[in-house]
């Protein structure tokens, strides 16, 4: 490795001096010389290193130190444990050696910060099992996850090094557990910037298409916002009020979930303006009351929706959030939503669970996520659970929306949005939910399925005969329950688990057929399950007929292409769309996971198969899964399943890109609205029958008070192909939306 430079070091000691404006709370000398040792320290263990961007290695745990004192307001064991972060990994240095210079507690936090680099099975996603070990973490020191953030966000900052094969792992992964885990720590700036980062490198046209759009609206807007703020001012003024007013921009990432969520444009957006108002509190006078003044200030100049009044002063979320929200009716009709909050609310707001010790709070915020935390360390606890089962039940409680139900006595408890009776009787207790048999909401008896709302007084009802039946997973939603359940079930589970591997290998014996990785592979993607041990559990308890399971082993694989030429308009879909095809014996060749897969008509079939769940065409933007047995399936990088799998499979991902296709035609549904109108169907089939790029392969429309809608399933070469068919139909009179149907396997 190059030896470091006088611009190198210049560069390095420029970053420190930056990091040293920003520790506002190690002022004292003591605490300077801590932070000054622990520089010094890591520039001399990473002195000959360098990241991908060519960069000292060094500048990487000053940037995330920066961070964790900027941007989080974290104290001088976060910083000089941030300085420390790689030191134990990448270097000779051990974990002794950092206690020795720098304190147990330090120590503590660079153990827990040290990235995980066991093997683990083959079977086990590694970064599954990283992220679950990176978690037990927390059951130490808070700050650990903390700072964890601060890394991510600078890899994040510097990902345009990286290969795009890494991208799109590191992306994923952030956008499915990093952002919302920053989310649930009360970290809004930090979740917003992870969110729009991410979307810059799985959807790059799409994060500059809205970015250009935002530009282009800019000074608009500021002249629209600046109309609304000047009567609040001076009449915030004029009742002795000091606050700051000022927009709220919408994140890229939020904008482009809306346009994806809603079928919307950008200019239809109808909360894209959102005002902050942050104000200095008045001694004496409750801050809830002064949030309250200042709603009724700007209400009576703008009208209210009251179906848009949200009250966290009263009841803060999870995460600590505190403000009012409301939504009114700006001028030239459009909504605007008002944020009212203090200073301090703001603070907490923008940098979470990070600052509340610098308040000394102590109320529902804090508890609320000693409560999480402990919810997410019985999970952890257990030391059976699949990592991958692990990663969707915590995923559950990340992101969720939130409820405030009360206990009999009036106690309020958190729950996500949608929770069950059973869900509040184990948020209560483990026993309370396994003898559980009903329960009082208001006084009225209701099932344990029934949904809580917002205000419910919830009384449980149990029973010592009763026991957990393993039904109650398909309702229940908390990951808390769900973790309950299956533990009440585990003992059985594996007795049903073993039953079904024996039959399994004695059923296939019997018929002569060997039980190896090909036919674990068809058994699992007939019965559409994920891993060997669901099959075996559902043969095991008779979900599945064990006497069609050589008859599954047996069968061919089924390519899901069609071959252009063979295709008939209004053709029968089944002939030919499942064309069987020869699996070959010999195992596949390794692939260069650092290449991107080329698609080609010619390699169709063989070297790659499309996900039924979303069906890529060529033109999107895909990316591929190699499996254990080295199949590749082509996922588009919109699909849920592929953000799941760059998060939890990272390794296994592979950057892939279309050749030109124009033999094969893929399965693609669009979906019209408009007025019904005599002919409009003819006029509708008429420009389809016309595009030569573009077969029908059958359409359906329903109609009902004088508006109609259509489904289209068509085959298309790629997505140019599509975008003009759309375009085309667009223009058709009465026709008012045309749009492509992305998640196609409901549809199908």
């Amino acid at each position: 490795m190059s030896s470091e430079t006088e611009k190198d070091k210049q560069l390095i000691l420029d970053a420190y001096e930056e990091l040293l404006k920003h520790c506002k709370r190690s002022r004292e000398p003591e605490s300077k010389q801590m932070i000054d040792k622990a520089f010094h320290f890591a520039w001399e263990a990473h002195r000959e290193v360098r990241r991908k961007s060519g960069e000292p290695y060094v500048l990487h745990p000053i940037a995330v130190a920066q961070i964790a004192a900027k941007e989080m307001g974290l104290g001088t064991k976060s910083i000089v444990a941030s300085l420390l972060h790689d030191v134990v990994e990448d270097t000779e240095y051990t974990l002794e050696d950092i206690q020795n210079h720098f304190g147990e507690k330090v120590a503590q936090i660079v153990d827990g910060l040290t990235k995980i680099s066991d093997v683990f099975d083959q079977q086990t996603s590694m970064q599954a099992e990283n992220f679950r070990k990176m978690l037990l973490t927390l059951s130490d020191d808070l700050r650990v996850i903390l700072i964890k953030m601060a890394d991510r966000l600078h890899n994040m900052r510097t990902l345009s090094s990286m290969p795009l094969r890494k991208q799109m792992k590191i992306a994923g992964e952030t956008l499915f557990l990093f952002a919302p885990l920053a989310h649930r720590m009360g970290l809004y700036a930090i979740k917003s910037e992870l969110e729009d980062l991410s979307l810059r490198y799985e959807h790059p046209d799409d994060f500059d298409n809205i970015s250009k759009k935002i530009i282009e609206q800019e000074e608009k807007q500021q002249k629209i916002i600046q109309s609304i703020i000047a009567p609040i001012k001076e009449k915030l003024k004029e009742a002795n009020i000091q606050c700051s007013i000022k927009n709220r921009p919408r994140s890229i990432f939020s904008i482009w979930n809306k346009i994806e969520t809603q079928n919307t444009s950008i200019e239809e957006i109808y909360d894209l303006i959102s005002v902050r108002v942050v104000f200095t509190p008045k001694e004496g006078v409750s801050e809830k009351n002064q949030c309250w003044n200042i709603y009724s200030l700007i209400t009576d100049i703008y009208k209210p929706k009251p179906e848009r009044i949200r009250d966290w002063v009263s009841t803060p979320k999870a995460n600590g959030y505190q403000a009012l929200h409301v939504t009114a009716m700006g001028p030239q009709g459009r909504w605007v939503e008002f944020q009212i909050r203090t200073e301090k609310m703001d603070d907490i707001a923008e940098k979470g669970f990070a600052v509340h010790s610098k308040y000394n709070t102590s109320g529902s915020g804090e508890s609320e996520l000693d409560k999480w935390l402990n919810d997410v360390r019985e999970i952890l606890d257990n030391p059976e659970a699949d990592a991958m089962a692990f990663l969707d039940e915590f995923k559950l409680n990340l992101f969720s929306k939130e409820i405030q139900v009360f206990t009999p006595k009036g106690h309020i408890r958190t729950l996500p949005k949608k929770a069950t009776t059973l869900d509040f009787a184990y948020d209560i207790h483990t026993d309370i939910g396994n003898h559980c048999i009903g329960a009082k909401v208001n006084h009225r008896l209701v099932p344990l399925s029934h949904e809580l709302k917002s205000g419910d007084q919830v009384e449980i009802l149990t029973s010592e005969k009763q026991i957990p039946k393993y039904e109650w997973i398909e309702f229940v939603i908390t990951a808390r329950a769900k973790s309950k359940i299956k533990s009440a079930f585990k003992k059985e589970r594996k007795e049903y688990t073993l039953k079904g591997s024996r039959m399994i290998e004695d059923q296939l014996s019997d018929s002569g057929l060997l039980l190896n990785a090909k036919a674990f592979r068809k058994m699992l993607e007939h019965y559409k399950l994920s891993n060997k041990e669901e099959l075996f559990y559902k043969v095991g308890i008779g979900n599945i007929n064990i006497n069609e399971i050589d008859g599954v082993v047996r069968k061919k694989s089924k390519s899901k292409f069609i071959k252009y030429w063979k295709l008939q308009f209004f053709g029968n879909s089944e002939e030919n769309e499942d064309e069987e095809i020869l699996e070959t014996p010999n195992a596949k060749p390794e692939l260069d996971k650092k290449k991107t897969l080329m698609l080609t008509e010619l390699a169709a079939n063989e070297s790659y198969k499309i996900a039924a769940c979303c069906k890529p065409i060529p033109g999107d933007e895909v990316l591929g899964y190699l499996d254990m047995a080295n199949n590749v399936t082509i996922h588009k990088r919109k699909c849920p399943n592929a953000l799941k799998l760059m998060s939890s499979q990272g390794d296994r991902i592979l950057a892939a890109d279309w050749t030109s296709h124009r033999l094969m035609s893929f399965l693609a549904i669009i979906e019209l609205t408009g007025i019904d109108k005599i002919g409009i169907v003819n006029e509708v089939t008429n420009v389809i029958s016309k595009d030569h790029d573009v077969n029908m392969r059958s359409l359906h429309f329903e109609s009902h008070d004088g508006v109609f809608e259509g489904l289209i399933h068509l085959y298309v070469h790629n997505t140019e192909d599509l975008n003009n068919l759309i375009m085309k139909l667009i223009k058709i009179k009465g026709l008012d939306n045309v749009k492509r149907i992305e998640n196609i396997e409901e549809y199908s």
